[in-house]
């Protein structure tokens, strides 16, 4: 979480759609708008990742959107955030980000990926799903609960809209389809859009028995947005098989890609903060708070979505404190976020949280399904800051007492706290002679190394370790 806006997002917008080899080529109105909208996404998402592995990922993108027939038309973007995702918006701007690119493992499958967002926006697959209300379904925000209230979509953000775009089957099988044909036409092995989709299942069963230990991880967006079955792998190994080509007899480009991503930054940029199991802390900013047990939290570099039992829902952000105090802040917070809506604002309740000062705002939204409580809790940040939590109540359901518990975890950071922690990168090594998947995973920055290492790579346990083969793994970053 950078320092966040408290501005809320304008309605959603519809972008008219570009072509992907049979689709129609860019427009130069389809172009100018989405390069419009370029920086606005970067500004939701925490900006571009500016690294060679940036300059990689364009040159590639442009391989395979010539394939597709769009060269010159596309632009390709890495997202510094390590939520597993990549995604397309109609102007031909494509984006992944720097989470993918770390779990993806031979060019041929980062290629597949970017032949799969051509191919959903050659289907138009975006500007169809913007007409479904895509609010409806982000779920980071709580805005899923407030039928009937559709201003306070603002929690997601405009572009959230394109993050948690969720494609139909029908859609995802057609991108599938389009994807392999740009693959193989590419020059690349059409197996791996296959191995990219296990590896992302791989990844998806990583975090998703991870959660025990880390309440903070759950499916990745990536899984959310474009869901993954053993149907769909199947299908497209067999649409591969179908080509008439034998595994790996096309390039796959996997010494190449480990070259590119070693060193890369893996899981939370100190900019944006640390989400450790249900902790969260920001070594810049110099805060930190810990939700009750059954929450969890995810990090964004707008904020820190947070989801609870019972539908509770919400997130923690901040901003810049207006000379008005609290008072101001906490106003601005729900002017943005409610808009007109109706709504009925309680009696605000100056207190003292931590040595921080403090503000509790209770306010009752009246909607579709009946009356939604939102909880406003505003801190007094250092250096002039000021944060919040809001938080959701489902229509008839009372606000649990677990809110005090979260609205008092908040804190101020000493030094000593915020000099522990540490990001981390991704190092390629050299499996040696006697080299094991334990031995190699002891150096590991990561709570179940082995298993971490295993599903970086797609391996098993079983599976041979031969002397000489490169593996990525994660540690800590040098001071």
């Amino acid at each position: 979480m950078k320092r966040l806006l408290l501005s809320a997002a304008a309605a959603a917008l519809v972008l008219p759609g570009c072509g992907s080899g049979d689709g129609p080529p860019v427009t130069e109105n389809e172009r100018q708008v989405g390069a419009e909208q370029h920086p606005r996404l970067l500004a939701e998402f925490g900006g571009a990742y500016k690294a060679p592995e940036a300059q990689y990922l364009s040159a590639l993108g442009e391989k395979v959107a010539s394939a597709a027939g769009l060269s010159g038309q596309c632009t390709f973007t890495l997202i510094n955030s390590d939520v597993v995702n990549a995604f397309a918006v109609p102007g031909c701007f494509i984006y992944v980000t720097r989470g993918l690119m770390g779990l993806v493992n031979s060019e041929a499958e980062l290629a597949s990926v970017l032949a799969h967002e051509l191919g959903h926006i050659a289907g138009n697959h975006s500007e169809q799903q913007q007409r479904r209300s895509l609010w409806r379904n982000l779920g980071v925000a709580a805005v899923s609960v407030l039928t009937g209230s559709e201003r306070l979509a603002g929690l997601a953000g405009e572009a959230a809209a394109y993050f948690g775009l969720r494609y139909s089957r029908k859609q995802e099988y057609e991108a599938d389809d389009r994807g392999l044909a740009t693959l193989q036409a590419a020059g690349y092995d059409p197996y791996e859009a296959a191995d990219m989709l296990g590896a992302l299942g791989r990844n998806e069963q990583f975090t998703a028995a991870t959660r025990a230990t880390d309440q903070a991880k759950s499916i990745p967006e990536w899984a959310r947005t474009h869901p993954l079955t053993e149907n769909r792998i199947a299908r497209a190994r067999e649409a591969a098989a179908k080509t008439g080509l034998a595994d790996n007899q096309l390039p796959e480009g996997v010494v190449p890609y480990l070259r590119e991503v070693d060193g890369l930054l893996y899981g939370d940029d100190p900019q944006q903060g640390f989400v450790l199991g249900r902790r969260f802390m920001h070594p810049v900013m110099l805060i930190g708070f810990e939700a009750p047990p059954g929450f969890t939290l995810t990090n964004s570099p707008q904020a820190i979505m947070i989801d609870g039992p019972d539908g509770l829902r919400g997130q923690f952000g901040g901003g810049e404190m207006p000379p008005g105090g609290l008072p101001a802040y906490a106003e601005a917070v729900l002017g943005g976020l409610l808009g007109k809506a109706p709504a009925r604002v309680g009696t605000a309740q100056p207190t003292n949280v931590n040595g921080v000062p403090a503000l509790f705002l209770p306010v009752s939204v009246t909607t579709g399904e009946g009356e939604v409580l939102l909880s406003l809790m505003t801190y007094a940040g250092p250096g002039g800051g000021a944060f919040h939590f809001i938080m959701v109540s489902p229509p008839r359901i009372a606000a649990p007492d677990a809110l005090q518990a979260l609205f008092g975890s908040f804190h101020l950071l000493n030094r000593e706290e915020a000099a522990t922690l540490r990001p981390r990168v991704i190092r390629v090594v050299t499996a040696g002679p006697n080299a094991t998947y334990q031995s190699i995973a002891s150096g590991m920055a990561s709570d179940r190394p082995v298993p971490h290492l295993l599903m970086l790579n797609a391996r098993t346990a079983n599976q041979p370790l031969r002397p000489g083969e490169p593996l990525k793994t994660v540690v800590w970053a040098e001071r």
